[in-house]
């Protein structure tokens, strides 16, 4: 069912994703007097809805199979601001109601496929309304997905960066979704910082995969031919358990997190397990309408030198 979810909320209650576990981007944060500081409030702009999704499916009280769907909208106020990446998040966010016994790869990708199709079919959809959008220079999405450890990525291309990695599986492979995002590879670091209470990266894969695999979270990854630069649609992943909560707080020396009423809610088996994730609406315009920067498709801040920078090359970004 759709769900309004909130922009706001409560700076004790540790529902705010802070994204990543080194703690650098920060919520926008606020103080409520209410009645001169009797009754006071702290509190923080969403910078993603993850956590409070899943304490929503506890409130509405959904069975195995059910959940929500979100427009949800959030600020990052410490994003470097890109042609993909803006201080304003607009996502289609959706959260799942699991058994202990989905909590596997083959039940991850089987929802990451679902996703993927309907990615497809709104490009096919987008293009019979507009038929000028079919261009033999800007090839559509592929059928299928190819789905691609963080390890195997990493043993293939050891020597190149994270994105240049991923900027050339994608001349290969120009749909992908890399499994495992979070988990620190061979090379000591993890193909990307994962915020260590929501998606499950510690999670032993091996005995599905027969390699050394770890991760039930992951990403979709197109190349975009306009910019001829990577581009994710959306992250996704099945949440973590009481198990590997503590196992990921411990990792990332952030147990005194387990004092959040979120925190608890999971280890004391009282908030559902499920699978989640978000897709990102602008980014999604923007690679399915052929545009070059998200200020063509939706209204936020940029600086003014990237506005006159895109001018010069016939990109208007709205106002």
């Amino acid at each position: 069912m759709m769900v309004e979810v909130p922009l706001i909320v409560d700076a004790e209650s540790g529902v705010n994703d802070m994204l990543d576990r080194d703690g650098s981007r920060t919520p926008i944060q606020f103080h409520i007097s209410n009645d001169r500081d009797k009754h006071p409030l702290d509190a923080q702009v969403v910078q993603a809805a993850t956590k409070w999704k899943r304490m929503a499916l506890k409130q509405f009280d959904c069975r195995p199979g059910e959940g929500i769907c979100t427009d949800m909208r959030a600020v990052r106020k410490d994003y470097f601001l890109d042609h993909d990446h803006s201080a304003y998040v607009d996502q289609w966010d959706w959260e799942r109601v699991i058994t202990p016994e989905l909590r596997n790869l083959e039940f991850l990708k089987s929802i990451v496929r679902k996703v993927w199709n309907v990615l497809v079919g709104a490009e096919k959809f987008a293009q019979e309304m507009f038929p000028e959008l079919r261009q033999p220079r800007y090839p559509n999405l592929p059928e299928e997905l190819t789905f691609i450890h963080a390890e195997e990525l990493l043993a293939m291309y050891p020597d190149l960066p994270r994105k240049r990695r991923e900027t050339v599986i994608l001349q290969k492979y120009p749909a992908i979704f890399i499994v495992g995002i979070g988990w620190p590879l061979l090379d000591g670091y993890p193909h990307e910082n994962r915020a260590a209470d929501y998606d499950d990266w510690v999670t032993d894969t091996s005995k599905e995969t027969l390699r050394d695999t770890h991760g039930l979270n992951g990403d979709i990854l197109v190349w975009n031919h306009v910019t001829q630069r990577r581009h994710e649609l959306s992250s996704m992943g099945i949440r973590v358990n009481a198990e590997t909560l503590r196992r990921q707080l411990e990792m990332s020396n952030l147990l005194d997190n387990l004092k959040f009423p979120y925190h608890q809610g999971i280890v004391n088996n009282l908030l559902p397990l499920s699978i989640g994730g978000g897709i990102g609406q602008s980014r999604t315009l923007m690679l399915l309408l052929r545009k070059a920067h998200l200020g063509e498709v939706s209204v936020t801040v940029w600086p003014k030198v990237l506005k006159e920078m895109c001018a010069k090359k016939n990109i208007f970004v709205l106002e």
